[in-house]
C-alpha cells in the first residue's frame, strides 16, 4: 500500500493511494497515518478495505509527511560506502546515530528555508524506515517485524553548523524544513529487496547524486535491531538511514543551496520530492508561513 497523508499544514487527513493514483480518503478508518495506526493490524484493516468504497479527497490537494505526530526522527551518518569515501572519512564500526528536530518534518513539496545566517546548506536523498510496532533490544533477524514501511527523505543539512560549530552533528540536521518526508509511506511487502533501490538527487535540474542502497554499510535490519538497544522504538517514528555520494560539502568547489534552487529527488518504488529553496525572512516565528508550500 501507498499510505499519504493530504491537506494544509497541522490539518492533514489520512489517505491511501489507489490503483489508478488518486488519494481515497481514510479518515473513516484510521484518524491519521501515525502512531498505533501503523501497526500491522492495523495496517491489514486498511489493506482488506475496498478502495473503490473510500471516497475520494479533492483534487489538487497538499501532500503533507507521509508520517505525522512523528516522536522520535532518527539519523544514521556516513551510512555509504561511496559517501564516506567521498568526504575523506574512514568506514564506521558502528552505526553513527544522531537525531533530527521533529518540528524539522515537513511535506514532500513544501518548500526547504535557509536557516537565518546559513552559508552551507546542503541536500541528502536517503532511505526512512517508518517503525511500526515498539521495539527494544531486538535481533536484526527479527528487526523486519517491526517495519511499517519506508518513505523518501531529504535529509537536509548544514553543514557550518554540524561540523565547525562544536557538539553534535545535531545542530546543523534539525532546522525547520529540514525534514521533507513522502510523497507516500510504502509499506514493507511492497518493497521485497530495501537494499536494492536506486535513488537519485537533481539541483536545477542537474543530477548531484546518483545511487543505490546496495552501497549502504550497515543495512535496514541492523540499524533497526542497533538504535533498538539504545533506545525504545514506536510506532510512528521515522530511521532516515544515510545517503550515497554527490553531496555539496564534498564538491570541489563545494557548492550549496541558494535562494531560488529547486532540488527534486526519489527512490525507486517510493516515489519523488521537488523542493522549492526559499531564503529565511524575518524571525523564527515567521518560518510556517514560508514552508507551506505549493
Amino acid at each position: 500500500m501507498k499510505l499519504v497523508r493530504f491537506g494544509a499544514p497541522g490539518e492533514e487527513k489520512p489517505g491511501l493511494l489507489d490503483s489508478q493514483g488518486q488519494i481515497r480518503d481514510l479518515s473513516g478508518l484510521v484518524p491519521d497515518i501515525s502512531g498505533k495506526n501503523l501497526s500491522a493490524k492495523s495496517l491489514d484493516r486498511i489493506r482488506q478495505t475496498d478502495p473503490n468504497s473510500l471516497p475520494l479527497a479533492p483534487s489538487g490537494q497538499r501532500l503533507g509527511a507521509c508520517v505525522g505526530q512523528v516522536r522520535n526522527f532518527i539519523a544514521i551518518g556516513l551510512n555509504y560506502a561511496d559517501h564516506a569515501a567521498e568526504t575523506g572519512a574512514a568506514i564506521p564500526a558502528e552505526p553513527i546515530v544522531f537525531n533530527k528536530a521533529p518540528s524539522c518534518i515537513v511535506g514532500p513539496n513544501d518548500n526547504v528555508v535557509i536557516p537565518r545566517g546559513s552559508q552551507k546548506t546542503d541536500w541528502e536523498v536517503e532511505l526512512a524506515i517508518v517503525i511500526g510496532e515498539r521495539a527494544s533490544y531486538i535481533g536484526a533477524n527479527e528487526a523486519m517485524d517491526f517495519v511499517a514501511g519506508y518513505c523518501v527523505c531529504n535529509d537536509v543539512s548544514e553543514r557550518e553548523f554540524q561540523i565547525e560549530r562544536g557538539g553534535t552533528w545535531t545542530k546543523g540536521k534539525g532546522c525547520p524544513t529540514f525534514g521533507p518526508l513522502g510523497p507516500w509511506l510504502v509499506t514493507k511487502d511492497e518493497i521485497p529487496d530495501p537494499q536494492n533501490l536506486a535513488m537519485w538527487l537533481d539541483v536545477n535540474g542537474e543530477r548531484m547524486q546518483n545511487g543505490s542502497t546496495k552501497t549502504m554499510i550497515f543495512n535496514v535490519a541492523q540499524i533497526v535491531s542497533y538504535v533498538s538497544h539504545f533506545m525504545i522504538l514506536e510506532p510512528g517514528d521515522v530511521i532516515t538511514t544515510g545517503t550515497p555520494p554527490g553531496v555539496g560539502m564534498a564538491m570541489k568547489p563545494q557548492r550549496f543551496l541558494k535562494d531560488g534552487d529547486v532540488v527534486a529527488l526519489g527512490i525507486e518504488g517510493l516515489g519523488e520530492q521537488r523542493q522549492s529553496v526559499v531564503g529565511f525572512k524575518g524571525h523564527a516565528t515567521d518560518i510556517g508561513k514560508s514552508w507551506k508550500g505549493h
